[in-house]
């Protein structure tokens, strides 16, 4: 969809990605509607330091916005052909190594700019040198039925005996609360059920904690100080009970836990602590069988997807055997929004919808305002569902950052937090994907995926239309029971390669451009061969439109909800369908082997659109 007008050395900001809870804050999401978030702040071009610099065949590759000060160090994520060879390369000339970073060839480093300067110019293969960055959590801020279970048809299968038992799903997020009330115990009796914890910040800050620690070295509690995390593992797992409906509170009561403390007590991290707890994950994911990660935070893309060395460590993650559930972002709801890492083609990426404080009413629900939208810059339709993210009411802790900042949406009877946002919404789908699992162990990934996006149910005008487009609402609201009894197969990722892509052998862009006029639409797939006779006859109808691939550029797909002029509206009446035909199926999610031609069809380039990666606490 876009290119890089780049020499050999070319600086992007992969650091300092503040990784936004997709937070809500009450204050700006009040209970009678619901708010766009306010317009981020205009960024600052970026200045490449070493424009002026020849290229060499032993130049690296830096990504940074900041010039980096002589005798004082900064943090750097330094990547290679190998992470001992990048390890060696930093020690070479003078720099720390802070940790490694083996998931993606790759050690944590502090320079200053000799020592940096130094590093740029050794040959080194695949030396790729990224400024460290910041994380943040993605949420928006009443009894103690919590109704999301119920609303994405996950109450009906708990009857059934369907809770997720014998599946782990690992939490990526501020930590949980050392007194877990309904965290403590499954559904079905098995305590404790946070089978480890594990505080990558204190690995940093201190390695000498866990490498003394003989015997439960992840045992010990590492306590949430902002809540966030507590909340999201809450929607995901609670097993407390409804006094007045009998149903669960959480949406797979029976499923373990691991909790990986990768943000602080305000909820913002780095990306260092977030690519180490997925390596953590990912090397301990046989031990405590964990088939799932919930990551509930998003930043702004700097670079490709596959660039980005967040990203890289998602699609290690997903290519080891563990389904990514990635919340959208609260930049919505304009387009192009979708966050890091939702804006890895191979995950599932969720949005939010709201029940309008009208519970188990689905003619009342609609999007909210505030979730992110697609395309993604490479093309790709995002989110892939939607799912309940609207004042959703959870277990945290009553006296962490967030109950402080909003005691209004405290419940300190029962130690009750009531927050919005796409952060809610992916956990409320990394449950659904957990009671996938737990039924049939045998899915992969690419299956769950697949079969996730089949049964979810489009919102649907009288008229049989979509009322909200593919680049807003993907296949859907996700429905837990359709997903557990689907069998569909082959219909999600397709086209792409994941090894390949960690690999660099093959990136991948998806099906998505913009027109003249600012509209989003769908490339019209020709078959075959970019060559082919249809796509030649095409070429010639339509004055010689350029075929990219199996793509058509210029000419797009008039079926349904496929065109978007950007704009949010109130889309009428309307209902969430299970009754809904695809026209060509989920072709719309295809993916295709990235050219460097393939660009914006108006001229859409990166230098104008990503100026820095810096994001801060959303509200919304």
């Amino acid at each position: 969809m876009t290119t890089h007008g780049r020499g050999r050395v070319r600086f992007f900001a992969a650091g300092l990605v503040g990784f936004l809870f997709v937070l809500g804050m009450a204050s700006l999401f009040r209970p009678d509607r619901h708010r766009a978030a306010d317009p981020a702040p205009a960024r600052q071009p970026r200045t490449d330091v070493n424009a002026s610099r020849p290229a060499s065949p032993a130049s690296s590759v830096v990504h940074a916005t900041r010039v980096a000060q002589p005798g004082v160090r900064s943090d750097y994520i330094v990547q290679a052909s190998s992470a001992a060879l990048a390890k060696q390369a930093v020690e070479a000339v003078g720099g720390v190594v802070t940790g490694d970073l083996e998931i993606i060839r790759a050690v944590g480093a502090q320079l200053d700019a000799r020592e940096l300067e130094a590093l740029t110019r050794k040959p080194i293969p695949r030396l790729q040198i990224f400024e460290e960055g910041a994380v943040s959590s993605s949420s928006v801020t009443s009894a103690p039925e919590t109704y999301y279970p119920a609303e994405v048809a996950a109450s009906t299968l708990h009857q059934g005996g369907v809770v997720g038992r014998g599946v782990t799903v690992a939490v990526l997020d501020t930590g949980v609360w050392r007194n877990k009330g309904p965290l403590q115990t499954t559904s079905y009796g098995n305590s404790p059920r946070v089978l480890a914890q594990y505080d990558v910040i204190l690995d940093r800050q201190n390695p000498m904690f866990y490498a003394t620690r003989l015997f439960n070295k992840y045992g010990a509690d590492i306590d949430d100080l902002h809540g966030h995390g507590t909340h999201v593992s809450s929607v995901i797992a609670s097993s407390a009970v409804a006094a007045q409906t009998g149903r669960y509170q959480g949406v797979a009561p029976g499923v373990n836990l691991v909790s990986v403390r990768v943000l602080d007590a305000q909820g913002r991290g780095r990306y260092f602590d977030v690519i180490r707890g997925l390596q953590w994950v990912v090397n301990n994911r046989v031990a405590y069988g964990i088939r799932v990660i919930n990551l509930s935070l998003s930043g702004t893309p700097t670079t490709h997807y596959w660039e980005d060395p967040l990203n890289q460590a998602v699609m290690a993650a997903w290519k080891a055997g563990i389904v990514v559930v990635a919340a959208a972002g609260n930049s919505g709801p304009t387009p192009m929004t979708i966050g890091v890492p939702g804006n890895v083609p191979y995950v599932v990426t969720v949005g939010a919808v709201t029940d309008n404080y009208q519970p188990l009413q689905p003619q009342k629900y609609t999007l909210a305002s505030f979730s992110a939208a697609g395309p993604t810059y490479e093309g790709f339709v995002k989110p892939e569902v939607v799912s309940m993210g609207g004042h959703l009411r959870a277990y945290a802790p009553d006296n962490g950052t967030l109950a402080t900042q909003f005691p209004t949406w405290v419940d300190s009877t029962y130690h009750d937090l009531t927050i919005s946002g796409t952060s809610q919404a992916a956990a409320v789908t990394s449950g659904v994907v957990a009671l996938m699992i737990g039924a049939n162990p045998g899915l992969r990934p690419d299956d769950v995926k697949c079969r996730l996006m089949s049964s979810a149910r489009p919102a649907v005008k009288p008229d049989g239309t979509l009322a909200y487009t593919v680049f807003q609402q993907g296949s859907g609201l996700v429905n837990a029971n359709d997903a557990v009894y689907s069998t569909a197969s082959g219909c999600a990722n397709v086209g792409l390669n994941v090894a390949y892509d960690l690999a660099g052998i093959q990136h991948y862009g998806g099906r998505a451009n913009q027109d003249a006029n600012g509209n989003f639409y769908i490339m019209e797939a020709q078959g075959a061969s970019g060559s082919g006779p249809l796509g030649t006859l095409l070429g010639g109808l339509l004055g010689g439109v350029p075929i990219l691939g199996d793509l058509i550029v210029g000419l797009a797909s008039a079926l349904d909800g496929l065109l978007w002029n950007g704009s949010y509206s109130d889309p009428g009446e309307f209902s969430w369908s299970d009754s809904y035909t695809w026209g060509g199926g989920y072709t719309w999610s295809n993916g295709y082997t990235w050219s460097n031609g393939y660009t914006w069809s108006n001229g859409y380039t990166w230098s104008n659109n990503f100026n820095d990666s810096e994001v801060g606490a959303g509200a919304h």
